[in-house]
């Protein structure tokens, strides 16, 4: 597998760097940098939407989560991703509105914009900070946990950690955000084979789907259904986590950028729909996989269940493809998001087009650092931790969603009940706080009440500006 894993990462690494060296020539102005410098088609818009939004968690965080808590994760993840693409169209048309024509200088500064306060864009980039750090450390953690599987007592996982962040930072200050979204249309390519090729063994090996879910079924009946084996697929647990991912387009600003750059809007509801259906044929796979998992492994650890199903029993070239990648996903979300935050950055501190980019560049070092450390320390619970930053940064969104829509400023109140739920989202799962409201997981009854407070702040200042 090395001879195959070389050439191919050779020659990964060999188009990475030509769409570095591309890109790096169009860069003429900071925006050029952050944002890509121009619109995007439908293409390309689908490849880097659906690339940063499948991430590694995808590949080796979802086959994991399906073995242990059954068919109900096709609920929890495709579902919701499919209730996604209309807020998308929804919610896309208005940004797109809202920016105009003028520079788009991240949330951050846009909710500033909105509500007249600067406390709305420090409170939201705040939110991001504190819930997209684990995120992306969940990236370099997979993929440096699924290295070590394959390479024993070659490198530790801090030294592919390392590695990661390293490969990443140098590729997206040589290149931007467009040699980022390049890299995404490959990435987003490789994910899609290399998941099927892998389901399709899992199905052969034993027999199809029917023989598929009799084992199952015979090992586990609980797989098959709701709530599953452990409990966690609970009517709560669903609700809360589709509210979560369909409030993802809105509250993380890599996506919310990538709906800006779009060429225009009837590109933008083309991409929309065939992420949809990108969605679907990426998710599926991973069931697949998971249930295989169920079958084989089923008292087997996450890294021995990933290491056999994605390597041992795969043909070699087929296993360096994989590696590939996978850490191809890494990168690609990572970089995106930390592209973001940097993007965030610049509208908070209200840098100019002629500003040069070292404080900006400084910041994504900064948040690559932090993102490096909790790599480090964090759980290898992928799916649950790529939940729990969805659940964090979703509960921006009734408060984005009021800024965009409404005419006029609305005030503090939004911003101040906010604050208050993100702080008792933190203590919550800090232990320091109740895990259920009146009996409401703390996650749904926030984001129901945020809702509620966002609707009748808004009916309140139509009212007040109709009758005036």
């Amino acid at each position: 597998m090395l001879s195959y894993l070389l050439i191919i990462g050779a020659v990964y690494i060999g188009i990475l760097m030509f769409f570095s060296w591309r890109t790096k020539k169009q860069i003429k102005t900071s925006t050029d940098f952050m944002l890509g410098g121009t619109k995007i088609g439908v293409a390309i818009g689908l490849m880097t939407f659906a690339a940063t939004l499948f991430s590694t968690f995808t590949l080796l965080g979802m086959p994991d989560f399906s073995r242990a808590n059954g068919l109900g994760a096709w609920i929890f993840l495709a579902f919701s991703d499919a209730i996604m693409v209309f807020l998308i169209l929804w919610f896309g048309f208005y940004l797109r509105k809202r920016v105009g024509k003028s520079p788009y200088q991240g949330m951050s500064a846009l909710l500033q914009k909105c509500y007249q306060n600067r406390m709305a864009g420090y409170l939201y980039f705040t939110a991001v900070f504190l819930f997209l750090i684990p995120y992306i450390a969940i990236q370099i953690r997979g993929v440096a946990i699924f290295l070590v599987s394959a390479f024993p007592d070659f490198i530790p996982v801090w030294g592919w950690s390392i590695g990661i962040i390293l490969i990443m930072l140098v590729y997206s200050e040589l290149g931007g955000l467009k040699a980022i979204i390049y890299a995404d249309s490959l990435q987003g390519t490789l994910l899609l084979v290399v998941v099927w090729i892998v389901a399709f063994n899992c199905l052969n090996e034993v027999g199809g789907w029917n023989a598929l879910f009799e084992r199952v079924a015979a090992i586990n009946q609980d797989l098959l259904s709701t709530p599953g084996p452990k409990g966690l697929l609970s009517p709560q647990f669903l609700i809360a986590s589709a509210l979560a991912i369909l409030m993802i387009p809105v509250t993380q600003p890599q996506l919310s950028t990538r709906l800006v750059i779009m060429k225009n809007y009837s590109a933008l509801k083309r991409m929309a729909t065939a992420v949809g259906f990108f969605a679907m044929l990426v998710i599926l796979p991973t069931i697949i996989i998971g249930m295989y998992g169920a079958i084989y492994y089923v008292d087997a650890s996450t890294a021995e269940f990933l290491g056999g199903v994605l390597l041992e029993e795969q043909h070699e070239m087929i296993a360096a493809f994989i590696i590939i990648g996978l850490f191809a996903a890494a990168m690609s979300t990572s970089d995106s998001q930390l592209f973001a935050m940097g993007n965030e950055i610049k509208g908070l501190l209200s840098l100019k087009e002629e500003d040069n980019l070292r404080p900006i560049r400084l910041v994504i070092l900064l948040f690559a650092l932090s993102a490096l450390v909790f790599s480090l320390v964090s759980s290898d619970e992928l799916v649950l931790l790529a939940r729990l930053s969805f659940s964090g940064t979703a509960l921006m969104g009734p408060m984005i969603l009021l800024g965009i829509f409404s005419q006029r400023p609305q005030g503090i109140a939004m911003i101040v009940l906010s604050m208050l739920a993100l702080f008792i989202f933190i203590l919550s799962n800090l232990g320091w706080f109740p895990k259920q409201i009146l009996s409401y997981r703390t996650d749904l009854f926030l984001m129901i009440v945020l809702g509620i407070a966002a609707l009748l702040n808004f009916l309140v200042n139509k009212s007040k500006s109709d009758k005036a």
